[in-house]
This record gives structure tokens, sequence and C-alpha cells, in this order.
């Protein structure tokens, strides 16, 4: 499926102007269940072609994450439960601003998703959270560092980037449920850690529970699906392995390019050094 599963990537110095261009018709693409290895980057298509929003594939292959997150635990959460959450945002059939569903519409959707109803901040916020979440992690053997201005940062406010790691597993780990911790910048345009119920996450304006407002860099799914084949409730061990796989590359440029300036993410793979990236 490999060759006409092919994308090309355009991309432009300018931050937020990365785009996936698919060679592949929707209709050869909706026929698959699950993303195959090594498909592409982030736009992939598996809907239809009515359809504004799609799942993207993996920059890496199902496996490329063990032994800290197994290949069945990867087709399970990407192809069942992403796609489930694309679905279901296509069902709420939410307007953009731009009228599109690409990445940055997706990053742009997220401040007004609660005030557009429950589906959409279900749906919208669990697209957004899993497609940052892949283009933010890497097979261990590709491991990385924060970029120094970001380590810098992360010194400055935590101590470390041990004591980060630390503070963010106590937000991962007192996260009762369902949810999400992140590392994101705040308001002032500092570091900040804190986490969130369910599919929700610190862009969105209006939720009903107490949540440090910031950008996110770094998100982790502390859902049960995220982890339980392999972990089963040993959550803390799953939260110590994340930092095996975190993507450091793809961090930093989320800080320098977006985040530091204001900006929401766009989940695409620019930057990471994937090796599906073109």
């Amino acid at each position: 499926v490999q060759p006409f599963l092919h994308e090309a990537v355009r991309r432009t110095s300018e931050p937020g102007r990365e785009r996936c261009i698919p060679h592949a018709s929707r209709s050869m693409v909706r026929s698959l269940r699950v993303a195959p290895p090594l498909c592409g980057v982030l736009l992939a298509s598996f809907s239809s072609a009515e359809d504004l929003f799609s799942l993207p594939a993996l920059p890496y292959s199902y496996d490329a994450l063990e032994p800290h997150i197994d290949a069945e635990t990867m087709k399970i959460h990407h192809g069942k439960h992403h796609a489930a959450y694309v679905a279901g945002l296509n069902a709420a059939a939410p307007k953009t601003e731009s009228g599109k569903g690409d990445a940055l519409a997706l990053a742009a959707l997220q401040k007004t998703a609660v005030k557009k109803g429950t589906a959409v901040r279900n749906h919208g916020g669990g697209h957004y959270n899993h497609a940052l979440f892949w283009v933010n992690l890497e097979p261990a053997a590709s491991s990385s560092e924060p970029s120094p201005d970001l380590g810098a940062d992360i010194d400055d406010k935590f101590g470390s980037l041990e004591k980060m790691q630390e503070e963010f597993a106590k937000a991962a780990m007192g996260r009762f449920g369902s949810g999400w911790a992140w590392l994101g910048v705040k308001p002032d345009g500092s570091l900040g850690i804190t986490s969130t119920a369910n599919q929700d996450n610190p862009l969105m304006e209006g939720l009903e529970y107490a949540v440090e407002p910031m950008i996110p860099i770094l998100g982790l799914d502390v859902w049960e699906h995220a982890y339980y084949l392999k972990y089963q409730n040993k959550r803390a061990d799953y939260v110590k392995a994340f930092w095996n796989l975190v993507n450091w590359k793809k961090v930093s440029r989320n800080y320098d390019a977006y985040a530091k300036k204001g900006t929401p993410v766009p989940p695409t793979p620019t930057g990471g050094g994937h090796a599906t990236e073109l």
C-alpha cells in the first residue's frame, strides 16, 4: 500500500505554513482499517471526501516505540481511538475560521471548543491532543535533548530537566481517571505544568474546573487505553517510560516557533526529524 499512500510535504521557512499534500485518493485510503507503517506524515486521510478533518498518519511505524509503548497499543490507540475522535468531530461539523480542517485550523478551534458544544469539545480536543501527542514522540534510539533556549528556560523555571519531569509526573499521576498532563507556555511567557480531564486541553476557554491557561508544547495521554495492554494499572511506569520517547527536537520547535510567540502549536511533524518527513 505504501506507493499510493506516499505524500509530499510542502514547507516554507515561515512557521505555520507547513502542510501535507496527499497523493493517495481518498477512496483508496478510506478502504484501510488502520494506518500502514511509515505511510507518510501528518495529514494522510482516513475519511470521506466530504469530511473536513482527517486522521493523521503516524511519522513512524506502529512498532517504532517498542519496548516503551507496544505496537498493539499503538494500532488500537491511533487506528481506533483517535480515528473515533476524528469521526465524531466531522459528525459535529464545526465551522473553522479558515473553512479548512488542517493542522492550523484544528489548533485554532481549541479556543472556542467548549462554546461550540460537548461534541466539539470532546472530539475536537481528542483529535488535537492525539495529533500533537504522536508528533512529539520518536523511537528511543533517536533520543534528543531540549534546545539550548528551552533547556535554559526549563532550568530557570524548575531547576533542572529532572525536576521538571518530577513535576510533570505529579500532574500525570494526580489526574484522577482519564485525562492529560501538559508542559506549556503560560500567558506571562513562563513555562508551566498542568493537567486536564478527559479530552480537554489548556487552550480551551470556559472549562468549568481550574486549569492554568497555557499553550501546550508537550502532552501525555493518561487515559488507560494509552497504556493498559502493557502496563495494566501501573501508570507510574508508563509515565516514566514516556521520557525515553520524547522528541525534544519537535518539542523545542513547538516552543521556539509557536508557544513563545503566543501561537497555538499546529500538530505537524515538521522539525522533529522523523524518518518519513520529506
